[in-house]
């Protein structure tokens, strides 16, 4: 088993939001899902899927950028078209994941994690564009400047303290092609 293990990340998050927000994070078998308390269970669910650790930072950085009242609504509320969207469908889902996918890679560093940008569109083939990087980049360095959503910055928090790592810098959040642009642009080392 890896040094990421998500039954750590369901004791950080509930220790932090179930009594405080009535919010638990969830293992689930299939589809990730948000689920507000009601007749069946008293509590806010977090559903992430199968188990996998980035899936459960993904929705948990969704129930960040929700507000209160999204967080009364199934999935928030939110439209999703699932695989298989076009161009222009693959546009409207990237200008709404800005923001939980900036989270998402911060709470990635704060867990000395590697990020990959999802897409979420693979029997399309249209993968993250270097635009939406982009945009999620800049998105990063903003919440870093002027700070981070108040349960974002609780999250952070608590897992670098759990994985021991630094600070968040802008440093940290470089974007793949720039660190090839950069490697390019090394002057070759003579040999011999």
């Amino acid at each position: 088993m890896g040094e990421h293990q998500y039954p750590d990340l369901i004791r950080l998050f509930n220790g932090l939001f179930e009594r405080s927000l009535n919010t638990i994070l969830v293992r689930g078998d299939d589809e990730p899902l948000y689920l507000p308390a009601d007749d069946a269970c008293g509590q806010h669910r977090i559903i992430f899927a199968h188990g996998f650790f980035s899936s459960a930072l993904h929705e948990i950085s969704h129930w960040c950028v929700a507000g209160a009242k999204r967080r009364t609504l199934v999935d928030f509320g939110y439209w999703y078209k699932p695989d298989g969207r076009t161009a222009q469908e693959q546009a409207l889902f990237e200008s709404v994941e800005v923001k939980p996918q900036a989270l998402e890679w911060m709470f990635s560093v704060a867990c000395g994690l590697r990020f990959h940008f999802s897409a979420d569109n693979l029997s399309a083939e249209i993968g993250a564009s270097r635009d939406f990087e982009r945009r999620v980049q800049r998105q990063v360095l903003q919440y870093l400047d002027t700070g981070l959503p108040e349960r974002a910055g609780m999250l952070v928090d608590a897992l670098r303290a759990f994985y021991n790592t630094d600070p968040l810098r802008p440093e940290s959040f470089r974007l793949q092609h720039e660190s090839e642009a950069d490697c390019e642009a090394q002057p070759e080392r003579a040999t011999g």
